[in-house]
């Protein structure tokens, strides 16, 4: 099979995969839709908290991907087992950490001035969510694992069977039925808990028995901790896993910001934020399916076929974003009376799907430079550029737009102005990052 089409291969299982993840989110949008106003309203900025400590978290994690694909790469099975059982240390941490975030979520929706009326249907959500996080930072070490030994075909048909199950639970435990009280945006995240706990059970019974793991031995006695292996998760996986916190912070200070302007504005932009980050997932699952290629081959010892994977992966995943980017332009309001059944929400909705069209070109982008970046172990250049350009250009920069007048441009208040402000500064990193790429691939000497 020629190199495209094994990325396309991985990346179409990987992105069926994703999108069935992201459709937990869209099943919680629509049904909390349909429930209230308000619901919708708790649950935009519930998510963006409990998307912020997940993501971040994840991000550390999947960092793991280019170091197992490596190690496959060179046909060191025993050591891939090894560092699995390594990165179980990991994953403890990021779970004690995430927990205890979702927990006590105060001081950040009192800093971002959330409204009151919406604090406390926020910190119920945020609470349960607390109990889906060990297993979904779990299930995810099991993604990347699979997705690092070019066989991600497992995770794929979990997370389809998990859909299925998700959107009845919701739909039951927020309008209730059965013995079970209507539970609003809270009844998303239970659905959710439940979900999460059965299929990440039925991952460690297949990483147990089935033949695909066999030749790694993973499940063996736990060993002692192994500092310099940890060492080397710590110095790829902490500035991904800051990268991603910078990403999604950014779209999680956008919802916070946008809600002071009240359940219109913040109802609007959940739209906006569900369908971008649905369109997210054909790059990211190009970028993740490129990364693992890259990985393979140098760990083989052949660069140049580490390059024409990259070169392969970049022409995939820039058609699909010119794709993409069209067919939302072309149907915003459409999409937009899908979500929501009140025509506030969809009007306002359809004027910010039109900028997401523009935002997800250069989404596409860095997602293929930073996941191709970490094969090459740079991981911190992508941070600084995240750090100066997301939160600098994109958050302060939409908020002075949407609150206090930028240029010549008076206060817009508007979420539009936040949209607007971060889609510039994703269009400065798809300029920034290719640069630090073609220098990262031309100064590669294998070890």
């Amino acid at each position: 099979m020629s190199e495209r089409g094994v990325i396309a291969r991985h990346a179409g299982t990987v992105l069926a995969g994703q999108l069935a993840t992201m459709a937990f989110g869209i099943t919680d949008t629509v049904v909390a839709g349909r429930y209230s106003q308000e619901a919708l309203a708790a649950l935009s900025v519930g998510a963006a908290v409990y998307i912020t400590v997940f993501v971040a978290l994840m991000g550390v994690l999947q960092a793991l991907l280019p170091i197992w694909a490596e190690l496959h790469g060179a046909r060191r099975h025993a050591d891939v087992g090894r560092s699995v059982r390594q990165a179980l240390y990991l994953g403890v941490l990021a779970s004690i950490a995430g927990v205890f975030g979702l927990l006590f979520p105060n001081a950040l929706l009192q800093a971002t001035e959330v409204p009151t009326a919406l604090q406390q249907d926020v910190r119920q959500y945020l609470g349960v969510l607390a109990l889906a996080l060990p297993p979904a930072l779990l299930f995810r070490m099991y993604s990347t694992l699979n997705q690092s030994l070019g066989k991600p075909q497992l995770v794929t048909w979990l997370q389809l069977a998990s859909l299925v199950a998700k959107v009845p639970l919701t739909v039951w435990f927020v309008f209730g039925g059965l013995g079970v009280p209507a539970m609003g945006a809270v009844g998303c995240a239970w659905a959710t808990v439940v979900v999460n706990w059965v299929f990440v059970g039925v991952a460690l019974w297949l990483v147990r028995t089935d033949a695909l793991y066999r030749p790694y031995a993973i499940w063996r006695p736990l060993e002692r901790p192994h500092w310099a292996t940890i060492a080397q998760f710590a110095r790829l996986g902490i500035p991904a896993g800051l990268a991603i916190m910078v990403e999604v912070t950014s779209f999680t200070l956008m919802s916070l910001f946008i809600a002071r302007q009240g359940t219109l504005s913040a109802a609007a932009h959940q739209v906006a934020a569900n369908l971008a980050a649905v369109m997210y997932m054909v790059p990211l699952s190009i970028a993740i399916a490129t990364s693992a290629r890259v990985s393979f081959w140098l760990g083989a010892g052949d660069t140049k076929k580490a390059r024409g994977s990259i070169r392969t992966g970049f022409r995939m995943g820039l058609s699909f974003a010119v794709l993409l980017a069209c067919l939302v332009l072309l149907t915003r309001s459409g999409i937009a009376s899908l979500y929501s059944a009140d025509p506030e929400v969809a009007a306002v909705a359809a004027g910010l799907l039109a900028i997401v069209a523009l935002y997800h070109f250069g989404d596409a982008i860095q997602a293929l430079c930073v996941f191709v970046l970490r094969s090459y172990r740079v991981a911190v250049a992508p941070l600084v550029a995240y750090c100066v350009l997301l939160w600098g250009v994109g958050v302060v920069g939409g908020y002075q737009l949407a609150y206090k007048g930028l240029g010549g441009w008076p206060a817009q208040h508007s979420p539009a102005a936040f949209w607007l402000a971060s889609s510039f500064a994703l269009a400065l990193l798809a300029l920034i990052l290719p640069l630090i790429l073609w220098r990262a691939v031309r100064r590669f000497r294998p070890a």
